[in-house]
């Protein structure tokens, strides 16, 4: 048995030249029916891609493929076992590629986007300086506590993260290792951040860089060599690949000079007693040095069958559909006079299929709440773990009311979160038109049932 992808459910979306009419690629519960309070069905809109993406079909029907050879990696003497290997490091291989990496960089298999920026916190030489601006995700602005942090106000255009960044760097003193934490595209409000420019802005004063590609690499291709870029992690759930893998990709130097994120058995090469009592460990050179204990194979596997996935389906095609997604939320949105969308760089600014807002009147929660209790349309509300981000544009105090979650606001009451919609390759026309519908009813009639507020979330009352 192969553990091949099967190529025949590797549907592209180039079904016609007009990227408006191509095809969304398969995806998993794309026919799920979900309940209405106001009574029937109605197929479930998943807009919350920017938190996890459902799992494309491909990549589900090669891991059902792959289940029954399912084996231990490394070391094992079986078939099933060099079987897993063999998918395991090839996997390996896939990631590389997809990402454009350089010869002699490192690809590491972690839990997710925030796993693999606490095992780059774990490696930074002891006095690196770390540069982050407050827009970041918790998981790129809180990894680096056991660093120097230099934390950088929210900018306002590209042209302003690259010149505050410069600004930063060049009066660092003293003058030793730095690195720089920028996302690729922001989890709040889509825009893409000009990484290239933050690269060789970075490298040009000493300093390296990594790339949070979270919510990027689902989006636009991220190629290493191209923004020059010294380390890019994601998440595989964010991928389409849901499975709890996440990659951490690049130069080998400072995870080669650390000692392994976690001690155990795969990080070490040999374990021998001292004559004193003690342990002498030598650890791995390879990926592995980081990688111990038993690794999550099909999540692995999950993700190189994304990564094939989306490069067969051809980003130029992806992108494009996206945009044309883009522009019919945006649209739609702008004739509500009572939303506004959040933005640090503009209207104008190139974004992924995310975009947050908040509308006027309404509490940000009760208004998600209504969108799947009466329309079956999944999104997100809160601060979306990015507290300063929103706080900044929202313009509010830090000591505001608010939360990652649905914050203790009533219906109607004002409450410091807002309102987010995502989507990507999956997603059908049909959805973001009857979200933006849904918003100018609700907008226009108010909502048809009540809620409640229980346990931190807005809820429809039952009672």
């Amino acid at each position: 048995m192969s553990a091949r992808p099967n190529t025949a459910t590797a549907v592209s979306v180039a079904e016609s030249a007009d990227p408006c009419c191509a095809a969304p690629l398969p995806v998993l519960g794309r026919d799920v029916t979900v309940p209405l309070v106001t009574g029937g069905e109605v197929t479930y809109a998943a807009l919350d891609y920017a938190a996890s993406a459902p799992a494309l079909q491909r990549v589900w029907d090669d891991v059902a493929a792959y289940a029954p050879y399912y084996g231990s990696v490394h070391r094992g003497a079986g078939y099933l076992s060099q079987l897993s290997t063999d998918l395991f490091e090839n996997s390996r291989v896939t990631v590389a590629e997809f990402l454009d990496c350089r010869p002699g960089d490192q690809v590491v298999f972690t839990r997710s986007t925030t796993d693999s920026l606490n095992l780059l916190a774990r490696v930074v030489p002891a006095d690196c300086e770390v540069f982050v601006f407050e827009t970041e995700h918790h998981a790129s602005l809180l990894p680096w506590q056991d660093a120097r942090v230099t934390y950088l106000n929210a900018p306002r255009t590209p042209e302003q993260a690259v010149a505050t960044l410069e600004r930063a760097l060049a009066d660092r003193d003293p003058y030793g290792p730095a690195l720089v934490c920028v996302t690729g595209a922001s989890n709040v409000t889509g825009e893409l951040w000009p990484v290239k420019e933050l690269a060789a802005a970075a490298h040009a004063h000493g300093a390296r860089i990594v790339l949070d590609a979270a919510q990027l690499a689902p989006h636009h291709p991220v190629s290493v060599q191209e923004l020059d870029v010294d380390w890019v992690a994601f998440s595989g759930h964010k991928l389409y690949a849901p499975f709890g893998s996440g990659v951490l990709a690049g130069r080998s130097d400072w995870l080669q000079e650390a000692e392994p994120y976690l001690a155990g058995g795969g990080a070490s090469r040999k374990v021998a007693r001292r004559a004193d009592g003690g342990v002498d460990v030598e650890w791995h050179t390879t990926a592995a040095r980081h990688e111990a204990g038993s690794p999550n194979v099909i999540g692995v596997y999950s993700i190189a069958s994304a990564c094939k996935a989306l490069t067969e389906a051809g980003f130029d095609q992806l992108v494009a559909r996206e945009q044309h997604l883009i522009d019919t939320v945006r649209a739609g949105l702008a004739e509500v006079p009572e939303v506004k969308v959040l933005s640090l760089f503009g209207d104008d600014a190139p974004r992924v299929g995310v975009i947050s807002f908040v509308v006027e009147g309404w509490n940000s929660s009760h208004f998600a709440a209504a969108l799947s209790a009466e329309y079956g349309i999944g999104v997100r509300d809160g601060l979306f773990c990015a507290h300063p981000l929103v706080r900044t544009l929202l313009g509010s105090e830090a000591q505001d009311p608010g939360e990652c979650g649905a914050p203790e606001a009533a219906p109607g009451e004002r409450s410091l979160n807002a309102i987010r919609v995502s989507f990507g390759a999956g997603t059908p026309d049909e959805h973001v038109e009857r979200f933006v519908g849904a918003v100018k009813e609700l907008v226009r009639d108010g909502a048809q049932w009540k809620y409640r507020t229980e346990d931190g979330r807005c809820v429809p009352d039952r009672g």
